[in-house]
Parts: C-alpha cells; structure tokens; sequence
C-alpha cells in the first residue's frame, strides 16, 4: 500500500497510519502580529473559559489577527480614558510644577 494518497474528490491528502489513511491536516497559515498585555490576557481568558471560541479561531488561522486587533482597541481605550482623566483634573503638560 502506498504511504500517501490524494483523493481528488475532495483535494485531500491521506497519509498510511497502520492499517487506515488519516487525513494529512494543516492549520492555515497566519500573518504573525505583536500582542500586548492586553491581548495576552485576553487569550488566557478565551483559553480558559471559551475553549470552543479560542479552538475554533486557533484552527481557521484567525486568533493572531482577533488577539492584534483586541490589543489595539483596548490600547486605544487605555488612552481616551487617560486624556478625559486629565482634562477632568485640569491636569495639561503647561502647567507642570516647576522644581526648586
């Protein structure tokens, strides 16, 4: 018996596994992007408590792009609340306490 086989109705490659062909399976690849803190913490908590969500993005190629753009937003939140925090204390970068 021949160690891999194509089955053309499908475009799948089998590999001989023992007495049975085991379809041979590959995780698309994924455009690798830095996550932060943010997203780290994010992907601790999807791998905890939604495990079908994490496996599912994990297997289609998407948790890298969805962990990137999570980073991004709460970066960009951390910085709207940062600003309105200011502005709420009358706090600008003119009125810094000159040192004796």
């Amino acid at each position: 018996m021949e160690k891999y086989i194509y089955d053309s109705n499908n475009g799948s490659w089998y590999e001989l596994q023992g007495d049975y062909y085991i379809p041979c399976l590959t995780l698309p690849e994924e455009k690798s992007k830095p996550i932060g803190i943010w997203a780290q913490r994010h992907r601790a908590y999807l791998k905890e408590n939604r495990k079908a969500a994490y496996a599912t993005m994990l297997m289609e190629g998407k948790l890298n792009s969805y962990l990137a753009d999570i980073d991004k937003q709460a970066q960009e939140r951390s910085e709207t609340l940062l600003e309105q925090m200011k502005q709420d204390d009358g706090i600008t970068n003119s009125s810094r306490r000159k040192m004796p």
